[in-house]
């Protein structure tokens, strides 16, 4: 017989998880949409030899399971002598997989620049950084805005893996609830209902974030 009360001793470690899931989620999200710039405007603009690079990390990232990506950050970095936290492991697991998936979203909204629009930016006398920033990078951001927050919040959701190297977050506290009390339904039902309203704030916020972000050229 289901009995949801019998977590309620398990509050606090059920929103310590939720705090480190947001936690990571936000590192995540600002580090891995700024790794996806740099790489994108890097493969459009860059040399022969720093689009192949960007080209082999993008293809290597999107290729193969993130999961794989992050036990061989945690497990097989320290054969190298590079040893990391579990936090540490997870955050970067989770900022290259964000960065390379986010890298060709980017990419996709500045190949839809018009040249035109790039060439009226030299006609008005802006630097090559105003053209790139004012006239390419926002217009692009702002093609790519839906595509990219679903990628987020995709990467987001896909942190619960992070528990399998015992980070501390959501699903390891379901874990470990279930572990103790056997309610593995309750447990993993309101963990679940939890990723669900997270995904539904971040989702919100994000649509707050480009209404404030693009107001001035969707006004005019």
């Amino acid at each position: 017989m289901l009995n949801f009360s019998d977590l309620l001793p398990y509050t606090d470690l059920l929103l310590k998880g939720l705090w480190v899931t947001v936690e990571l989620t936000v590192y995540a999200t600002l580090g891995g949409v700024a790794i996806g710039t740099a790489c994108a405007a890097g493969r459009h603009y860059g040399g022969r030899l720093l689009r192949g690079a960007i080209g082999a990390y993008v293809e290597l990232i999107r290729n193969t399971p993130f999961i794989v990506q992050l036990f061989f950050i945690f497990f097989g970095l320290p054969a190298l002598g590079i040893k990391l936290s579990a936090w540490e492991a997870g955050l970067i697991a989770m900022l290259i997989n964000l960065g390379a998936y986010s890298t060709e979203i980017i990419r996709a909204g500045l190949a839809a620049t018009p040249k035109g629009q790039v060439e009226a930016a030299k006609v008005l006398g802006l630097s090559a950084n105003q053209a790139f920033f004012r006239v390419i990078l926002i217009p692009a951001f702002e093609k790519i805005y839906p595509a990219l927050t679903s990628q987020c919040i995709i990467v987001m959701l896909g942190s619960a893996v992070v528990s399998q190297i015992s980070v501390m977050d959501l699903t390891y506290a379901a874990n470990l609830i279930q572990s103790r009390n056997f309610r593995s339904f309750e447990a993993y039902s309101v963990v679940a209902a939890m990723y669900l309203l997270f995904a539904i704030l971040m989702r919100q916020a994000f649509d707050a974030l480009g209404r404030y972000l693009f107001r001035h050229r969707r006004s005019s």
